[in-house]
């Protein structure tokens, strides 16, 4: 038989015709996820619903998604036979799951009012001993719903819904962005928060130390987040006023300074780093080797990386204030178009010449820049200060920038999605990693529309 949601669809009467036994099929294969997603949104016939037992049943209020542990939904208000009950919902695939788990034995589900499950193939009893009312979902669920969403899991795109986005509504995916964009910017704050903590709420030293692992890129962040960690910003802005003095103060706590120099320009930051590091007491430093070279371009070496940023603190020693201040994304743009040093513009490590100039940052590197720095600082910091227009600003920013272009968004391009801006691609980059990989589509506003859907 043709497998579901590809050739079946060339066949209409079949396809309706063979409902009740792909539904059967896939029923015996029922999923825990799939029962959340039908109590939470009351997917089932309502016309007649009793317990186990006989007792009539009302449903007024199914409760709320419970995140932690204990019950599945809790603060539920039902009334089972002549009594209303308030307080949590269970759900289970068989009712003998119960026990299987030992609910009947942990207090947190003393206040469970209903076991809803797709089999009741057991009597259970609560921590007293008191049984515990269910409700059998098998038979109640559409076989039309059960098998969309079987259809809707089945891998035949990257993206699940590939298939269906083209028909899903504007709101609904105006809904998913929003809920992803939301998201991503949470976990960036949080991982800023980190900083907050360690800098005592110092956000020109969180910026700068943002800007440097950002200057890493993938391949060498955690480098370049340790450098930055073992040279405080205070420090660099003591000495705005010299480059080589800055480039020396980075080269030597990134380790580049420890072998014999290779041409006079090494020689002088050498020479420069003794003197600082002596006077400013630094004694934590990387290795080279612990900077990663294998499989970049020149342009991208961390020595060239780190030359560019040296650039940018001596233009622009006071961060978090350049990051706040700008009026628009161009005026920033503008502000972070740096050139590296003459030197590094010819070589790509000490005493090794480029075959033709090194350009500085480009375009493509300083949206990155943007994106994944100055958009995270302003959100964390309105999160942080209870300023709504800053967290207003980062995701204005998000909408003047251009999008960004790598595999996934070319996915989601592909698939029928309309991409705008970075607000657009952020968001989509969430998307993917945090449901489209995990299969979660019943977590999702685009695939909950999608099963529901007559």
């Amino acid at each position: 038989m043709a497998r579901p949601g590809r050739s079946l669809h060339y066949f209409p009467g079949l396809y309706i015709s063979l409902f009740p036994f792909i539904s059967y099929f896939y029923s015996q294969q029922m999923e825990e996820a799939f029962l959340h997603f039908i109590w939470k949104f009351q997917q089932f016939d309502h016309s007649v619903l009793n317990t186990a037992d006989g007792h009539p049943i009302d449903i007024f209020n199914p409760g709320f998604k419970n995140s932690d542990a204990g019950p599945d939904f809790k603060n539920a208000k039902i009334r089972i036979g002549e009594i209303v009950w308030n307080g949590n919902v269970e759900i289970h695939v068989n009712a003998a799951d119960w026990r299987r788990h030992n609910h009947q034995k942990d207090p947190a589900y003393d206040n469970v009012i209903l076991h809803v499950v797709w089999k009741n193939d057991e009597v259970v009893s609560r921590n007293d001993g008191t049984s515990l009312p269910a409700l059998e979902l098998e038979g109640l669920v559409s076989d039309v719903l059960i098998f969309r969403y079987r259809e809707l899991l089945t891998p035949l795109e990257e993206i699940l819904c590939r298939r269906y986005l083209p028909q899903v509504k504007p709101v609904t995916r105006y809904q998913m962005l929003d809920g992803a964009l939301a998201r991503r910017l949470e976990k960036r704050a949080q991982k800023i928060f980190r900083e907050v903590g360690l800098t005592d709420q110092d956000w020109e030293e969180i910026a700068w130390r943002t800007i440097a692992r950002n200057f890493g890129f993938k391949t060498n962040a955690d480098a370049f987040t340790q450098l930055a960690r073992s040279l405080p910003l205070k420090i660099l802005k003591k000495e705005a006023h010299n480059q080589l003095t800055i480039e020396a103060l980075m080269f030597g706590q990134a380790g580049f300074l420890e072998e014999t120099p290779a041409d006079e320009y090494q020689a002088k930051l050498a020479e420069e780093y003794v003197f600082k590091a002596g006077k400013y007491n630094l004694d934590r430093r990387l290795s080279r080797h612990q900077w990663k070279f294998l499989r970049l371009r020149p342009a991208n070496f961390a020595t060239v990386r780190i030359a560019q940023l040296a650039s940018f603190i001596a233009c622009h020693p006071n961060l978090f204030s350049l990051f706040v201040d700008h009026s628009t994304p161009k005026s920033l743009f503008r502000q972070i178009e740096i050139e590296q040093s003459s030197y590094w513009t010819k070589h790509y490590d000490f005493a090794k010449a480029a075959k033709s100039d090194i350009g500085s940052l480009g375009k493509s590197s300083i949206e990155n820049i943007v994106i994944n720095t100055v958009v995270p600082l302003l959100f964390s910091y309105g999160v942080h200060s209870d300023d709504e227009a800053m967290k207003e600003k980062a995701i204005r920013v998000l909408g003047e920038v251009k999008p960004e272009k790598n595999s996934i968004i070319s996915r989601w391009v592909n698939a029928g999605m309309e991409v705008k801006s970075a607000f657009d691609t952020q968001a989509l980059i969430d998307q993917y990693n945090s449901f489209c990989l995990k299969k979660q589509c019943l977590s999702c506003p685009v695939g909950a529309e999608i099963i529901r859907t007559p």
